[in-house]
């Protein structure tokens, strides 16, 4: 006896023997999307979070922001200490790191202004550690100082406006 589509039975009826209904109500419908909305934030703010602690953590990071420190021009520009460091922003495509370059925009601020660590790091393929290529503040009043050249305490107002040989013009 062979059977035709039309005679098949359903799925529920083959495990139950009888027939399903498939209606669900609007509030259990209502809280499905509440539960899935709340788990789906919650997953994207502890990637946000993982990911801006993968950052901080970081050698190149860590080797801008000791540029930064060890630079008294710069650190008095910002008017710190206290200097405060706050997260890069991911969607700015000029940060950009993989297995042999890191170019990362680090907003950071003083008591009297702020700006940008703008960093550029190369990975040594020989020890697997990060080199600082290229370190520069640029300040929000458009004076960019380059922190591996870094103009002497005297010469500050001559010199924290101009960084010679750095190209600072995609970093905005």
């Amino acid at each position: 006896m062979t059977m035709t589509p039309e005679k098949l039975p359903s799925t529920p009826e083959v495990f139950t023997g009888k027939k399903a209904s498939m209606r669900i109500s609007n509030s259990h419908l209502q809280q499905l999307t509440i539960f899935t909305t709340v788990l789906t934030g919650a997953g994207i703010g502890t990637m946000y979070y993982l990911l801006q602690k993968n950052f901080a953590a970081s050698d190149y990071h860590r080797l801008a922001l000791q540029e930064l420190e060890a630079c008294p021009v710069a650190m008095e520009s910002l008017g710190a200490p206290p200097l405060k460091v706050h997260n890069i922003h991911l969607t700015d495509r000029y940060n950009r790191v993989d297995k042999h370059t890191a170019q990362i925009k680090i907003p950071v601020t003083g008591i009297k202004s702020g700006g940008y660590l703008c960093a550029s790091s190369l990975r040594d393929p020989n020890t697997n550690r990060w080199n600082l290529k290229q370190a520069v503040l640029k300040l929000r009043e458009g004076n960019a100082i380059d922190l591996l050249n870094p103009p002497s305490t005297t010469a500050q107002s001559h010199a924290a406006g101009h960084a010679d040989g750095v190209d600072v013009g995609r970093w905005h």
